[in-house]
């Protein structure tokens, strides 16, 4: 059982990717720290140095790897899904989850994080409103379950996922 979390930034995928892995027993993953972790240095260091499309070739290995591990809970970074490949393995590899957010809260829950490169911007709501206008349609593509995650306390999110989970697993016989 794999489960991979998508969505934009400050939707929660890593707080709510640590709390549904410890409920359901699998591993953590998170793509970005993978890939920080692989570099030896920090996402804006990767942003600086090769810019987006040489952190995006980065992700894609991350995310064809950690897909092909079992029982696995995977936080993607927000931009994950503008890659083709990236939808693929995550759709053909496990049950996908688009934790969804408003702006408005992006915006309260990235204000003072600054390992976010995207959002070094005098206008980061005009950011946050460009980037969502073109992945909302691919995470919605991409997912098996939505979820609106404003407001509402990680543990209610992740016994949402749960129950949805569940209800996916094949009926299994016992004798």
């Amino acid at each position: 059982m794999n489960v991979f979390l998508i969505g934009p930034m400050g939707a929660g995928k890593s707080t709510i990717g640590r709390l549904l892995s410890q409920e359901l027993g699998l591993a953590f993953h998170d793509s970005d720290r993978e890939i920080e972790a692989r570099a030896g240095t920090n996402i804006p260091w990767i942003f600086d140095v090769e810019g987006e499309a040489g952190f995006r070739q980065r992700e894609e290995a991350a995310i064809d790897e950690l897909t092909q591990l079992d029982n696995i809970v995977l936080a993607t970074g927000g931009g994950a899904v503008m890659r083709e490949a990236n939808r693929q393995y995550l759709q053909g590899r496990g049950t996908v989850v688009y934790l969804h957010t408003s702006i408005d809260q992006q915006l309260e829950r990235t204000a003072k994080d600054r390992n976010r490169p995207l959002l070094q911007t005098e206008n980061p709501r005009a950011v946050l409103e460009a980037l969502i206008t073109t992945r909302d349609p691919l995470y919605r593509d991409c997912c098996d379950l939505l979820i609106k995650t404003d407001r509402r306390h990680p543990k209610g999110v992740v016994n949402d996922i749960i129950r949805f989970i569940k209800r996916q697993q094949p009926l299994q016989n016992i004798d």
